[in-house]
């Protein structure tokens, strides 16, 4: 975070990203890209050319699978940052977790409503 945005782009291209330009917006203030071999897609947000935002949306089959994977990313935030995150949300099929550190913001979200959804996002304060 807080790294050129071009830069971060470009190494997400060399690493098999590709831009999907229907579902970024033209002046490229939000980008998104995918990899066809990953369950996720990114979402980018920039400002003067400075990435301030990073959401990952991860796509899985079933709720259980959902429900495991932010568990153990959950526990892996909670070791790397060495604090609890504030809850705002706990429920079986909903929870979102906002963990803080010293850069920013990590929000890690649950929600198996519709379908199974995942999604990570990382901000700067």
């Amino acid at each position: 975070m807080g790294m050129p945005f071009k830069t971060f782009c470009d190494s997400l291209t060399a690493r098999g990203f590709a831009v999907d330009s229907a579902k970024s917006d033209s002046n490229f203030s939000k980008v998104s890209m995918f990899n066809p071999n990953l369950n996720y897609r990114i979402m980018l947000a920039q400002r003067n050319d400075t990435l301030v935002a990073l959401q990952e949306n991860y796509s899985i089959s079933t709720n259980d699978s959902t429900r495991r994977l932010w568990q153990k990313m959950h526990d892996d935030f909670e070791k790397q940052i060495g604090a609890w995150p504030n809850m705002l949300k706990d429920g079986k099929d909903h929870r979102i977790a906002k963990f803080e550190d010293d850069g920013g913001y990590i929000t890690l979200t649950l929600e198996n409503t519709y379908k199974p959804t995942l999604s990570v996002l990382y901000q700067l304060k």
